[in-house]
């Protein structure tokens, strides 16, 4: 069977047990401040589990795209040096939601194993959990009595915690799981060792193919586990090992899901794939890492330096860096593959095709990019080395180690690589703990601590009514309290709610709650599992009391003009641009919209005009809002509307029109076009490859842009005593400048060339070194570098120490003469950093020069002759 056919396989053999087949979520997680991405087929039900949502069919399958690199499932090193772990991976799934359980799952589990696909039963071997005496909680007997029926007692296997109880997070569902697991060894070797001894056993022949969890209890805050009063089942397979397991191979590397890509990388690289391990892993990494990325970009997330984009970002260079050490890659090549990873995937997954042109240039550039970085780093590195072993060192700090990876994206394993082959280490301890300390700071920036959730009365559902209205009556279900950024917040769900949460780009909506002369504000709303949580800093007085919920009205009106003003530009840009602008991002905010799009150059004036001009004109026709809710999906595309790629869509949804507009959105717009007043851009950018972004405004803050802008020329043309030629005269002036500013740097170098023998003359001998220390005059404050460079030209055995006062604030720098670094072990950056402490400052460098700056300028003296006292300290030892 091909990799294909086993799919289809599947879904069609649950869906003749009743199971609805649905399609795959993003790979991209929204609403979901617990995760980036989808890393387990049931993400997309974790709102049924919770119990937040009820399930709109008991039995559903389906195929799931996941990832893991990141948290408590990271793969990533794994990835290309064995033969069964990915990044991204297709996880095939079935679910029960309080219908079928146990006996059931595994019956069928069984029956498709070895009745549909053949699988040697005699190959396979079963885990149930063991118990937790931790947890109070005994062994599965339940599930060990349902495999007796199909499998012999001595191939059913306790397993431990680790192993066979799966819990969604520190807290929530959970429950203990059934793992299948199969032996592709040789018979040869299975005579020798029974297999069910390297179970679990990280055997690369010896694999787990399935898991059966079953979802029983709730783990509370307090580590308590409360039985669920509805069981589930979620079970997930590999579909890249199934398919490897079915067509007989021992990598899943040699199916037919990864060869045609392989045999690309080997076809542009001029490698032959199974002729060096080296070679081997790297063919591997990337053809894992290409699909990872393309399937990010198509559910919209790009690379970029924060959160999920840089995860992104990483897993790409990783693929670039095993390609340009080990397969001799020095130009882009990865987004050469796109075209083979859709001719096996597009038919599953059309969205590869329809954004090929994205994902490939989006990929080349980020390759490019990090091309030119490694660059950089090893000619960096090769500096670093020297120095290192001038010194007869033969380990490099590993704070500049981790410089080069965190202010240059030089990854460690690559610089560790390079040392190894000029035999020098870095050293791991320093590294991991500047390491430690950037993720310190990066927990406490964005660390939630929640308390479990109290619930005051019992509700099937909160339903949005804010489409309709901006104030109820509402009562409280439950609440609980986190704490952010050392701040206690409380959030509180209503039964019923005015109050949009942020989703879709829209931000959330913001109000109070009244009781009487008791007002609680709203600060935001926001999405999370499908519950609509309201922030609040404090809890009312009386938390079962019944409350009017009132919506700021101003500040959804203006969000509406801007979230109608977004559809229409949508529009205008295809109109304009052409039907390959696609949005990639948005947000609606009351005081301003922001817009990404795919589209491959700086959008023109001509066209921002343009555009402005189509969406004021269907303002000034006033268009009413046509909204249809909850209508099948299929209806609302056969009518033209936009669908985004990266949104998970129900069977029904709402569509929006305004005139020829229609898409699909949960937002809130308009009732009429006329209703936004005016429409102005105030900018176009570049945010990443092949991505465009527009800002805009309207009504009353298009209004005042406006304003603002004539202003301004007001104020320009009474600075000239003939305003109404301001553009000639603005032009004069920029000459006239032009020509100042070429004359102040012929000055400016005069004064430098003059400070710089100033310098030289007022060096001081100490043990035969020349040593200048003092502060620079205030207009070479910004050239301190270019100073410290000329004296070293000048002298040969020199310390410099120079300071400045750069705009009310201390500027430090500190220069060494090589031969000084090798001979006598003086280090610029070790020196800096520890003068630096006398002003309130910090910084580093090579040990040949380095900078600080601070934050008490009266300090700056005594950090010179703090310095001064350090060298001159090392030059007497």
């Amino acid at each position: 069977m091909t990799a294909s056919e086993v799919r289809k396989s599947f879904l069609d053999f649950f869906n003749s047990k009743q199971h609805k087949v649905v399609p795959s979520a993003p790979m991209v997680v929204k609403n979901d401040p617990t995760l980036m991405f989808t890393n387990a087929g049931m993400n997309q039900f974790k709102d049924i589990f919770l119990g937040n949502h009820p399930a709109e069919s008991p039995r559903v399958t389906n195929s799931q795209k996941c990832l893991r690199v990141s948290g408590k499932h990271n793969d990533l090193e794994e990835v290309g040096h064995d033969t069964y772990h990915h990044t991204m991976f297709e996880m095939l799934g079935n679910w029960s939601f309080g219908d079928y359980f146990k006996k059931e799952a595994i019956a069928w589990g069984w029956e498709y194993l070895t009745d549909v696909l053949k699988i040697d039963k005699d190959r396979l071997y079963v885990t149930v959990f063991e118990g937790s005496k931790e947890d109070n909680v005994g062994r599965d007997d339940e599930a060990a009595e349902a495999w007796k029926e199909w499998i012999g007692e001595d191939r059913i296997i306790n397993g431990n915690k680790k192993d066979n109880f799966w819990e969604m997070g520190e807290t929530g569902p959970c429950g203990p799981c059934s793992e299948i697991h199969i032996d592709m060894r040789p018979n040869e070797e299975r005579a020798m060792v029974d297999g069910k001894s390297l179970v679990n056993m990280d055997h690369d022949q010896v694999i787990e193919i399935w898991n059966l969890v079953f979802i029983q209890y709730n783990r509370m805050a307090n580590g308590e586990l409360v039985p669920l009063p509805n069981k589930h089942v979620d079970t997930g397979m590999g579909f890249e090992r199934l398919v490897r397991v079915i067509q007989g191979k021992s990598s899943n590397y040699d199916s037919d899901v990864f060869t045609p890509i392989i045999n690309k990388i080997a076809q542009l690289s001029g490698f032959e794939y199974g002729k060096s391990e080296e070679t081997d892993i790297a063919m591997r990494v990337v053809a894992d890492h290409v699909r990872t990325i393309a399937f990010s970009i198509t559910d919209g997330q790009l690379p970029s330096n924060n959160k999920a984009g840089y995860v992104i970002r990483r897993i790409l260079r990783r693929a670039v860096r095993y390609s340009y050490t080990f397969l001799n890659s020095k130009e882009a090549f990865v987004y050469k593959l796109v075209d083979v990873l859709i001719a096996t995937m597009g038919d599953a997954y059309p969205e590869l095709q329809s954004q090929k042109t994205l994902i490939e240039k989006v990929i080349k550039e980020e390759e490019e990019s990090f091309l030119r970085t490694l660059a950089t780093g090893i000619s960096m590195l090769d500096k670093i080395m020297a120095e290192t072993k001038a010194n007869n060192y033969n380990v490099v700090n590993g704070a500049v180690a981790f410089e080069l990876y965190d202010t240059f994206g030089f990854p460690l394993d690559l610089t560790e690589l390079i040392l190894k082959e000029n035999n020098l280490v870095v050293n791991r301890k320093e590294f991991e703990e500047e390491m430690n300390k950037q993720k310190e700071r990066a927990r406490s920036a964005t660390a939630i601590e929640t308390d479990d959730w109290v619930v005051l009365q019992h509700d099937d559902r909160e339903e949005f009514i804010g489409y309709d209205y901006l104030e109820t009556d509402v009562f409280i279900t439950r609440y609980r309290k986190i704490k952010q950024k050392n701040k206690e917040l409380y959030q509180l769900v209503f039964n019923i709610t005015p109050f949009y949460a942020e989703s879709g780009g829209q931000v959330g909506d913001t109000g109070y709650i009244q009781n009487g002369d008791e007002k609680v504000y709203i600060i935001d709303t926001k999405k999370e599992n499908n519950l609509i949580v309201h922030l609040a800093k404090e809890l009312p007085s009386d938390l079962n009391a019944t409350f009017k919920a009132i919506v700021n009205k101003e500040a959804r009106q203006n969000t509406a003009n801007n979230h109608t003003a977004t559809h229409l530009m949508h529009e205008a840009l295809r109109e304009v641009l052409g039907e390959h602008v696609e949005q990639k991002g948005s947000l609606v905010h009351p005081d301003y919209l922001r817009f990404d799009f795919s589209h491959f150059e700086k959008v023109s004036d001509e066209a921002i005009a343009k555009v402005e001009s189509i969406v004021n004109e269907r303002i000034r026709q006033n268009m009413p809002l046509e909204e249809m809710r909850e209508i099948p999906q299929a209806k609302a595309l056969e009518m033209g509307a936009m669908a985004l790629f990266g949104e998970k869509y129900g069977d029904l949804v709402r569509a929006i029109k305004f005139g020829s507009s229609v898409e699909l959105c949960g937002g809130t717009h308009v009732n009429a076009t006329g209703q936004m007043g005016f429409f102005k851009i105030i900018s176009e950018s570049s945010i990443a490859a092949g991505i465009r972004r527009i800002e805009a405004v309207t009504g009353a803050k298009a209004e005042e842009f406006i304003n603002q802008q004539f202003a301004l020329i007001r104020e320009l043309g009474e600075m000239f005593k003939n305003p109404a030629n301001l553009k000639k005269n603005i032009e004069n002036l920029m000459s006239e400048n032009s020509k100042l500013s070429t004359q102040a740097d012929g000055m400016l170098k005069n004064i430098m060339a003059i400070e710089k023998r100033n310098l030289v003359d007022s060096a001081v001998e100490h043990s035969g070194i020349k040593v200048i220390a003092t502060r620079v005059k205030p207009m070479l404050a910004n050239s301190l570098k270019d100073l410290a460079f000329q004296i070293k030209q000048e002298l040969d055995d020199v310390v410099a120490v120079l300071g400045a006062d750069v705009s009310g604030k201390p500027q430090l720098a500190i220069l060494v003469a090589d031969n000084l670094v090798k001979e006598r072990g003086l280090n610029a950056g070790a020196i800096v950093r520890e003068a630096a402490k006398k002003m309130q400052g910090g910084g580093g460098g090579q040990p040949f020069f380095a900078t600080a700056g601070g934050k008490n300028l009266d300090g700056l003296d005594v950090a010179i002759e703090e310095a001064v006292a350090i060298i001159k300290n090392q030059l007497d030892s």
